[in-house]
């Protein structure tokens, strides 16, 4: 595209058009980052994506400053959990599954404490949040709908966690023709070697998923 940005990436340089480009932040709420919410009652070590937290923001800033679309998503359900299945639900310590009381309210549920994002990536008033049920940014919500009235082509994705719900939302934006950009320091995972994985699977095979890039080539191009 003749008025694309070329951003330094793996497998090659990512064509990023401003006018058709969103970043999607994906749950970076405090049920997954902080201790108490779902994340820890999984067993999990919330500690290894706290280094997230500032490069998300930086990107943040970013889209903010040349007034393109920011998308921000909870993973996150009804308090009556019509829209949580068993499979899903079913997961983790019991008395710490989706739904039950834990240090920052009811686990994943809307409105919640530990439901909130995190403030050093809050949402401004007017960027799109979507609560989504699934792992899947596009399961079940209506972001494609809002995609396509705003001309929206490429993604840049963000968030956590990097083998689940970050990757799950890029598989489908892809299967839906959208160009996706992972920023490999915007996104973290509970398992070192499994956010290594993905971001080795994401860009394999010519990028069959789509690309990764470092957070300081993606700034630099911009300029």
């Amino acid at each position: 595209m003749s008025d694309s940005l070329a951003i330094p990436a793996q497998p090659y340089p990512f064509p990023l058009p401003p006018g058709r480009t969103a970043l999607v932040v994906i749950d970076m709420q405090r049920d997954f980052i902080e201790p108490g919410g779902f994340g820890a009652a999984l067993g999990n070590d919330v500690s290894t994506l706290v280094p997230a937290i500032e490069p998300v923001a930086r990107l943040l800033a970013l889209f903010r400053k040349r007034g393109w679309l920011v998308i921000h998503t909870r993973e996150s359900h009804r308090p009556d959990l019509s829209d949580c299945p068993p499979a899903k639900r079913l997961r983790g310590k019991p008395g710490l599954r989706i739904g039950e009381d834990g240090p920052m309210g009811r686990i994943l549920v809307q409105s919640e404490a530990g439901n909130a994002i995190l403030p050093a990536c809050a949402p401004l008033p007017g960027e799109i949040e979507i609560d989504k049920p699934g792992k899947g940014a596009f399961y079940r919500t209506d972001l494609q709908a809002l995609l396509e009235a705003r001309g929206i082509t490429h993604l840049v994705f963000a968030g956590v966690t990097t083998e689940v719900c970050v990757q799950t939302s890029m598989r489908e934006a892809n299967d839906r023709g959208y160009e996706c950009l992972l920023i490999e320091e915007a996104t973290e995972s509970y398992f070192p070697a499994f956010k290594a994985a993905t971001l080795e699977m994401i860009r394999a095979q010519g990028g069959i998923v789509g690309w990764t890039a470092r957070l300081a080539d993606f700034e630099t191009a911009l300029g």
